[in-house]
């Protein structure tokens, strides 16, 4: 049994479908249970540091408290982000995002794999990332102006790479290219961050959920 069906299966049997209902996913009858977690995990992650949530988006995400917490660190973190987004009221929660991501001139934190790779934007892994997309068949559409290795597009990609059954081989290559050597370090900040308090225990969601995809995609197949 794979990491990823351990945390489905042994942590709490309705983590799955609570992923799905915190972004309103329908369930994709040709994909099988962990690949329905992994979408809405990632489907979570980028709303969530795509944008400030809204008081839909989090009483959605309080229903993570419902999962019983154990002692793996997958089922913990997510109940504790349910809990804090029961404790969350949106106003708060966009001030956080403000100063967390966006700030005066820059946020506490900056939230893209240049960054995190090299201390500079707009360096050599954003051009890697970049060939990587166009070889999956992504174009970057007009007018959009950030760049590709924002950590929420970046999640973004994974999310339609399960859903469309892009082969394991090309999601793992994806994610060890332009993900695995920063997207850690960069929730452990999170989880870490002064100006954070919904958004530590996203941070701590993010680096469970890292930690258990690195390890699901290093998996020979």
């Amino acid at each position: 049994m794979s990491d990823m069906s351990q945390a489905v299966q042994t942590d709490d049997e309705c983590a799955d479908s609570k992923l799905s209902e915190a972004l309103d996913l329908p369930l994709a009858v040709d994909l099988d249970e962990e690949q329905h977690y992994r979408i809405g995990a990632y489907g979570m992650l980028a709303h969530l540091l795509r944008q400030s949530p809204d008081q839909t988006m989090l009483d959605r995400v309080a229903g993570f408290a419902a999962i019983e917490p154990s002692r793996d660190e997958m089922a913990l973190a997510m109940s504790m982000l349910g809990l804090s987004a029961s404790d969350s009221r949106p106003d708060a929660v966009e001030i956080e995002f403000h100063d967390l991501f966006i700030g005066m001139g820059r946020g506490e934190l900056v939230p893209y794999g240049s960054w995190y790779l090299t201390g500079f934007l707009m360096e050599k892994p954003l051009g890697r990332l970049r060939d990587d997309l166009a070889m999956l068949g992504f174009q970057r559409q007009e007018g959009v102006t950030e760049p590709e290795d924002h950590v929420a597009a970046l999640c973004e990609v994974m999310a339609m790479l399960i859903t469309e059954g892009v082969e394991f081989g090309r999601q793992s290559h994806f994610f060890e290219s332009n993900m695995a050597g920063w997207l850690e370090r960069f929730f452990a900040d999170l989880s870490e961050a002064k100006t954070a308090v919904f958004y530590r225990a996203v941070g701590r969601f993010g680096a469970a959920f890292a930690a258990m995809e690195k390890r699901y995609l290093s998996m020979p197949v």
